[in-house]
Parts: structure tokens; sequence; C-alpha cells
């Protein structure tokens, strides 16, 4: 039996001790669930709030068929619905499955949320999500959303009982818990970190409950940002997002795929380092101190982007909660 759901917003308010969350990703096509509950096996014994299951837009493949190129869309990691279910009853935690723009229908977008919420799954992350590999510029699905204030407003709207098309006659309002995204450096498609404050206002003031933000390396930037949102008059609680860099790889494809910065500092030290052991461990201290400062200041959640990788996490948590 499942222990009751809670609200994070509401939970997040009347928070005394330290938490953290968890980002997954779903398997790719074809592939089993066995791997996300490894991951999530290591992780159960250091009592995560929630785990958030990322969703993918579907991509345009293109093949040669019979002397022809034909073009194939394909969602390479499906199941965000499914899995935010069998994580929640095998293991008794709370889920935050994301729902994105891009690629869906708001009649799409509804028959997920119509879903989410038979099965006892009320807290959503609303993104509007990048566009594929593909595509220079984000487009919607014919009746999607452009923006993610769009898809929050929707969902709000099913809240209070509106549905797109529906054929009784007292409809039940659901009860969505609704997060979405915030940029400490901006959104690399805004202009600058004051417009993108305003967009972030504009979730808000449409039905969003909480934040989570991209990640940072320097907390000068999150500082920074908690001043922005305040003085935009955002009250809604706010969690950083944390990721350890463990490998030298990282130095080029987080800034390339996130677009933050990572320190000088940091990548200074780490080019002094020649073993892959010795930069993971670099990593963890950097991230370790990183929280520590931050929990100096008040945060008490974290929210950790896994990328399929857990052992970094349980680590820092044995040194910090």
């Amino acid at each position: 039996m499942c222990k009751k759901a809670f609200r994070i917003d509401q939970y997040l308010q009347t928070l005394s001790n330290t938490v953290f969350s968890v980002e997954l990703l779903p398997p790719l096509r074809g592939a089993g669930i066995e791997a996300i509950y490894n991951l999530v096996d290591e992780l159960i014994p250091y009592k995560p709030l929630f785990l958030s299951i990322t969703y993918h837009q579907e991509e345009i493949i293109y093949e040669e068929y019979e002397n022809n190129i034909r073009k194939r869309r394909l969602r390479k990691r499906p199941g965000t619905v499914a899995i935010a279910a069998a994580l929640r009853f095998k293991y008794n935690i709370e889920v935050v499955p994301h729902l994105i723009c891009g690629g869906f229908s708001r009649e799409e977008t509804e028959d997920a949320l119509i879903d989410l919420n038979f099965l006892g799954i009320h807290n959503v992350l609303a993104l509007r999500g990048d566009p594929p590999q593909h595509q220079k510029y984000f487009t919607p699905k014919k009746g999607g959303h452009r923006y993610a204030y769009e898809l929050v407003e929707q969902i709000a709207q099913m809240n209070k009982g509106i549905f797109l098309d529906v054929d009784t006659e007292y409809p039940t309002p659901t009860n969505f818990c609704i997060g979405v995204a915030g940029y400490p450096e901006k959104h690399h498609e805004a202009p600058n970190i004051q417009t993108d404050i305003t967009y972030l206002k504009l979730k808000v003031d449409k039905g969003a409950h909480f934040i989570i933000t991209q990640m940072f390396f320097d907390n000068k930037y999150f500082y920074n940002f908690l001043k922005l949102t305040n003085e935009a008059g955002i009250k809604i609680p706010i969690i950083p997002g944390i990721k350890c860099i463990t490998n030298l790889d990282q130095l080029h494809t987080i800034p390339m795929n996130f677009h933050v910065t990572i320190p000088h500092e940091l990548v200074k030290e780490i080019l002094k380092l020649s073993k892959p052991e010795h930069i993971k461990d670099l990593g963890i201290e950097w991230t370790v101190n990183q929280i520590k400062d931050l929990m100096a200041n008040g945060i008490k959640c974290f929210h950790f982007f896994s990328a399929g990788k857990v052992d970094w996490i349980t680590k820092v948590v044995n040194k910090v909660f």
C-alpha cells in the first residue's frame, strides 16, 4: 500500500531538515526497466524526497529505403508516465514526471494528465523542452503549446475542473502541484537574465507552485537568481539543481549542452589531474563544498541531475546530509 501522496510546494514550505531529490532518465526504447530499478535501489537507503523522470521529444530519423530516403519519427526514450507509476508503487516514493510541450498536442497532454491523476500522481514538472537535433528552433506540434507557461496554464485549468472537451456535466477538478524550470544563468534563448525572470514570473502567474533550477557550478549565480526572483515577486519554493563533474569530457559537453559556466578555478584544478578517479574525487569535493555553502545560506532541498549514474550522489549525500 502506497503512503499518502504529498504536494511538493506544501512540503517544502514546512521543511525543517535537509532533503534531496534525483532526476532519472527513462530507458532507451526496447530496454527494460531493471537498470532504473538498480539505480533506485542504491538511492532508497538515503531517503530521497522524490524522483523525477525526464521526457524527451521525438526525433526525425532519415533512412534509405529502396533507393529513396524516407523520414521516420521516433521517441527514443518512451514510457515516462509508466515509469513514474512503476517507481511510485514499487518503492512507495513520490515521483514527478516531466511533461513537455514539444511533440504533444493539447489533447495528448490532457490524456497524459488524466492518466497521472487516475494513478494518484499529482506532482509534475511542466517544461517546454529542447528542440530535437534536426531542428534549429523549437517548433510545437500542431495543436500543441509553444511556451511552458501555456502548458502550466492548461494544467492549472484542469485543477479548476476545466477540460478541453468533456461529456460530464460536473467534471472533477484535478489537484496537480506544478513545477517549472528556472535558469540562474538565464535560458540560452533569452536575451538577458531580467527578461528570463519575466518569463519565469509569467509561469508562476499562470499557476506554477515550485521551481527547480538548471544546474550551476558557482553559487553566485544562484544567489543572484534568488535576489532577482524575490524582486520580481516570485515567492514559491525554489530548489537548486546540482550536477557533479566526474570526468574530463564534461568540461566541454556540459557548457555545450546545458549552456552553463564552469568556474575557471575548477577547470584549472581538473586539468592538473591525469587519473579519472582523481577527477571524480575532485568533482565530488567541489559539489560537497557547493552544497555546504548553500546550506549555510538557508537552502534545505537539493535536486541532483543523475544522467544515469548515482554513485556520486550517494557519496555527496553521505558527506553533507
